[in-house]
């Protein structure tokens, strides 16, 4: 056995509460290393009765295998340690080490499952369907408050485009939006701002003219409330815009302004050609960088939060480049945010690996860039198969509790991409794919506006085209499968929570498939990133339960038994 490659601690992502008396317990081994791990355990202060629980492979990666098991005691405290076996050897597994026969007192401790450590993501945002709208592109409802320079809402937009979409339009198109099935909006900035993104704010305490006013804000979070739709706005604290109050007083003022320490300023002169303060990305001249440890930055910041939920009844934020900011700042953001509203969602943006973040002291979920990569990867660019695929994506599932998971934001596409069709070479049935992922593998997954009716486009400026409006612009047959797509995650709703393991990932064939279970359902997701006909035989390792004797496809009806063929770039959701 390769001990050196095993790995766990009690507590983290590898010893965590699932249930009022049920703790989940992770353990990480070399990959193909051992032939099966048994938990043994009992209550912390008492050894007698002991019990024993053979732990499940729940995922692999490149490197690793990763076994769990759910232990139950009506204690809530628990010791407990592994029993290894690789059919030569075997040895237990303790906190202090690796032994034949254990000693007393080595076992790993799980002290006591309290209450408040018994945390989850706000339970109507696990699995829910989001659908991001970078605002001033979706639609234009009130042409009185468009801006001069307004341009044609069909050409090719630049950095500075501006078109006059507005949230007057977003209402009017209400019904495209409830018609996908969507039960979050979330939408980018919609605060002050000179340009066109809004990333660099101006005034945090009222919307835009140029998208509307309190109102229409107000009316538009009704409206989507009345329809079972949550409204989540974006929240830019870590920098703010150049013309912004605080910073403008700091041009005037300098040193003497009561502001200065509001920023990371070098000396005056201010200069903007190179900066000589702190900026967002270290180059962005008019967008200044917040210094959180200021309490008085804090406290105003803190407001901006409280404000929109008090005045709009927003159900949460979502954070840009939270990562840049002292994780303090977010704690007190979730208490404050959360005193207000126990239910409201907090989504941070990080690109990158984030369990820091979700361990319920500061954001909910995040953004899950590393499976918009992976996916980008395999069925976009055809970079990797099916096999390093499955490995990436377990490497990100293991990142997290389960339930965060469930709330992750899936994308294939955001305001900061470039569009899946485009990256696909427009292939559609690609995009069909991708889609088809998104919309059952675990989280909630996010449509990028006008993704659903084949909208193109490079990175940033390209990809914030207009929304294409009209039957004959807009792919129908696409749009139909993403709303068939979300008709399957109502009817079905282990797809919006159920548990998620990959069961079939093969490089050769470049076949990916995946089972989302619960006590009650169980289906079999295969896909088929090829160019010839695969057939898959449906053998009991598939299934994580009692394999069906025989299954229908819930895209098509057809049922199988046996095995199932899967034509090129399609996919096939099975339920026994």
């Amino acid at each position: 056995m390769d001990k050196p490659a095993m790995y766990h601690q009690a507590h983290g992502k590898y010893a965590y509460p699932v249930g009022a008396e049920t703790l989940r317990v992770m353990l990480r081994v070399k990959k193909g290393d051992v032939h099966s791990v048994t938990v043994v355990y009992s209550d912390r202060y008492q050894a007698e009765p002991a019990y024993t629980q053979t732990m499940e492979l729940a995922a692999q990666d490149e490197l690793f295998d990763y076994y769990q098991a759910d232990l139950t005691l009506k204690t809530k405290s628990f010791r407990y340690m592994f029993w290894l076996d690789d059919g030569v050897d075997q040895t237990f597994m303790t906190e202090k080490g690796f032994f034949s026969d254990p000693p007393d007192n080595t076992e790993y401790q799980y002290p006591y499952i309290a209450p408040r450590d018994l945390w989850e993501p706000p339970q109507w945002a696990q699995g829910a369907l989001v659908y991001e709208i970078f605002a001033e592109r979706f639609a234009n409802g009130d042409p009185t408050n468009d801006p001069e320079d307004v341009e044609d809402w069909e050409k090719l937009p630049t950095t500075e485009s501006m078109k006059g979409g507005d949230l007057k339009g977003i209402l009017e198109k209400l019904d495209h939006i409830v018609d996908l099935g969507v039960e979050v909006l979330y939408l980018t900035p919609i605060f002050v701002s000179p340009s066109n993104h809004k990333y660099n704010i101006t005034d945090y305490y009222h919307i835009d003219p140029q998208f509307g006013d309190l109102a229409d804000c107000r009316a538009l979070v009704e409206a989507c409330h009345a329809r079972g739709i949550r409204v989540m706005f974006d929240a830019v604290f870590n920098h703010c815009g150049y013309e912004f109050f605080a910073f403008q007083d700091v041009l005037k003022n300098g040193r003497q302004s009561p502001h200065w320490d509001w920023f990371a300023i070098e000396d005056t002169p201010i200069t903007t050609d190179p900066p000589n303060y702190l900026t967002f990305a270290n180059n962005f001249w008019n967008m200044p960088k917040l210094m959180t440890q200021n309490p008085e930055v804090r406290q105003y910041l803190l407001g901006v939060a409280e404000y929109w939920i008090r005045e709009c009844d927003i159900d949460g934020w979502r954070l840009d480049v939270p990562n840049e900011v002292d994780h303090e700042f977010w704690r007190e953001f979730r208490q404050r945010v959360k005193k207000i509203k126990p239910d409201a969602l907090i989504i941070g943006e990080l690109w990158h690996e984030a369990s820091e973040w979700v361990q319920g002291d500061q954001f909910d979920a995040v953004m899950n860039y590393p499976f918009f990569e992976a996916v980008t990867d395999w069925l976009g660019k055809d970079t990797i198969r099916a096999a390093s695929f499955a490995e990436r994506l377990a490497k990100v599932q293991m990142n997290h509790r389960q339930v965060v998971n469930l709330a992750m934001y899936n994308l294939i596409g955001s305001h900061d991409t470039a569009r899946f069709l485009t990256v696909a070479q427009g292939n559609r049935k690609k995009l069909r794919l991708a889609a088809g992922l998104m919309m059952t593998y675990e989280g909630a997954p996010m449509i990028y506006y006008g993704d659903e009716v084949g909208m193109e486009g490079e990175n940033d400026p390209d990809c914030r085209r207009g929304m294409l409006w009209g039957s004959q612009k807009q792919d129908q047959e696409l749009l139909q499968w993403y709303k068939k797509l979300a008709v399957l995650r109502r009817q079905y709703p282990v797809l919006k929570t159920g548990h998620c393991r990959t069961v079939w990932a093969d490089g050769i064939s470049n076949v990916f498939g995946f089972t989302r279970f619960d006590e009650q359902q169980q289906l079999l997701v295969l896909m088929n990133n090829s160019a010839q006909q695969r057939t898959v035989k449906l053998t009991d390792k598939l299934w994580p339960q009692d394999a069906p004797k025989q299954v229908r496809d819930l895209l098509t009806g057809a049922t199988s038994n046996g095995s199932v063929t899967l034509e090129p770039l399609t996919m096939t959701i099975l339920q026994g």
